[in-house]
């Protein structure tokens, strides 16, 4: 009898030790060691590959487990992931949404699992915020008003301005635009006269702006692009069909990766406004914040900076992306 009496309290300690062993595992009360899932757009630009390197190498400095899954910029692929991320337990997930809707379903089966979500870079639209724990983010409509006010500032209140917008659906697109039309809103001189997408790659930029320089009717005296990659690709486009860009087409873009950089002290780019990838210090000390039961602020907004062709070959050693 005192041998089975013995046997069940041997059974019992073995049970509350498996389950004490599996809250280590999981992580919720010890943020030293810690599995996230990070589901990330794409590789469709050098800032996007930016940001993925800046994510991946802090998980590695901080010991962290990083299960990753590019959606080559479908909304499906990451909700596929988002869900086998929940299936296996994960203690966190960092999601840049390719786009802002269609994502309360996925993100309340997180949240039944008691897994925060942070999103990085773009924002999503829910009915209940507390699906996500924060956004950290730049302020897209503060670029596209930056980009306004540089035109205006630089370049004057009268032109016809070409736009290449982002892809459709993502808040990086719709709030960049928003900015850029509230800076310009004023002048009535300065007009957009066609805005199309290029999906933020270089190769799609330069065939919009190709087909822009054969249909338009009016002379294009400026481009704004959502992104520097597709600003790149209209200068492939613009050096082609024969003119001078950043002289005879002036271009003004967004993100302020080293291409742009390059372009601005080959004279060919403008101006650029900075979107930081560099998150993945602030992504884990927010993930790191949340599992641990701490208080993270809702939104977390990275600093915007404007640059130039007068400070770009001052700047551009010290740009580390």
């Amino acid at each position: 009898m005192n041998k089975f009496i013995l046997y069940v309290f041997a059974l019992v300690f073995l049970i509350m030790s498996g389950c004490s062993g599996e809250e280590n595992i999981k992580g919720k009360s010890n943020s030293n060691h810690l599995t996230i899932g990070f589901s990330q757009i794409g590789a469709e630009s050098s800032w996007r590959t930016a940001e993925t390197e800046s994510i991946r190498s802090e998980a590695k400095k901080r010991n962290h487990t990083l299960k990753f899954s590019d959606a080559q910029q479908k909304q499906e692929n990451q909700i596929k992931a988002l869900n086998a991320f929940i299936a296996q337990n994960v203690d966190a997930i960092i999601l840049a949404p390719v786009v802002e809707t269609g994502w309360e379903p996925v993100l309340r089966n997180a949240k039944k699992r008691n897994i925060p979500v942070i999103l990085v870079d773009r924002g999503v639209i829910v009915a209940d915020d507390s699906l996500y724990t924060t956004l950290i983010a730049t302020d897209f409509v503060n670029e596209g008003r930056l980009a306004g006010e540089w035109i205006i500032k630089n370049i004057g209140t009268q032109a016809n301005i070409v736009e290449l917008e982002g892809t459709p659906g993502s808040s990086a697109a719709i709030d960049r635009q928003k900015g850029f039309m509230q800076a310009i809103s004023s002048y009535p001189k300065l007009k957009v006269t066609q805005s199309q997408t290029g999906e933020f790659t270089r190769a799609k930029g330069k065939e919009v702006m190709e087909a822009f320089l054969k249909s338009s009717k009016d002379k294009i005296d400026v481009v704004f692009a959502h992104n520097d990659d597709m600003a790149l690709g209209a200068i492939q486009a613009i050096e082609e069909a024969g003119y001078k860009p950043g002289v005879d087409i002036k271009l003004v873009s967004v993100d302020g990766v080293l291409g742009a950089f390059q372009a601005m002290v080959a004279g060919k780019l403008n101006c650029t406004v900075e979107c930081n990838p560099l998150l993945g210090d602030v992504a884990f000390d927010a993930v790191e914040r949340a599992v641990s039961g701490k208080k993270v602020e809702k939104r977390i907004v990275i600093e915007d900076r404007v640059f130039d062709q007068s400070v770009a070959k001052d700047v551009i050693e010290s740009r580390k992306y």
